[in-house]
């Protein structure tokens, strides 16, 4: 596959992410929120210093470390043209992911959250595109070696 549809589909999903954080930015204090799907999915914007979910808080640093990392050795994978099928999605949506909160955290020094679920920890479209992402991938890998 040609490398493009990968830097689009990372690019569409960063243009997303710093999309939707930008309108929780102007409408939303910190705190503040509003059910979109009553008992199941509310907007609720939260300030997170620490890592997935809230976890690690006051590791700025660390974190724009290793998201640089993993930006720039998945970002070559991708640009070697190695990158295929689901290991490829994977890759091009924890670029993406990566460098969404990546940008908040030298931006703002925290990432913006702002996706609540009941019984969940608030989260954003690049926490979202991690996680898919890295599935993917481990899936990719798995089907690679059988």
């Amino acid at each position: 596959m040609k490398r493009w549809p990968w830097f689009l589909v990372a690019a569409g999903v960063l243009a997303l992410d710093q999309g939707s954080k930008a309108v929780v930015d102007l409408y939303f204090a910190p705190g503040d929120g509003m059910p979109l799907i009553p008992r199941v999915l509310s907007l609720l914007r939260v300030h997170n210093t620490g890592a997935a979910f809230g976890l690690f808080p006051e590791g700025t640093v660390a974190f724009v470390v290793v998201a640089s990392a993993v930006t720039a050795l998945l970002g070559g994978y991708l640009l070697s043209g190695r990158a295929h099928g689901l290991c490829g999605w994977g890759a091009a949506l924890v670029v993406a992911g990566a460098l969404g909160n990546l940008l908040d955290r030298v931006q703002r020094g925290y990432v913006l959250d702002f996706l609540a679920l009941p019984h969940f920890p608030v989260f954003n479209v690049a926490d979202s595109a991690l996680v898919l992402g890295a599935c993917l991938l481990g899936l990719g890998l798995l089907r690679r070696t059988r």
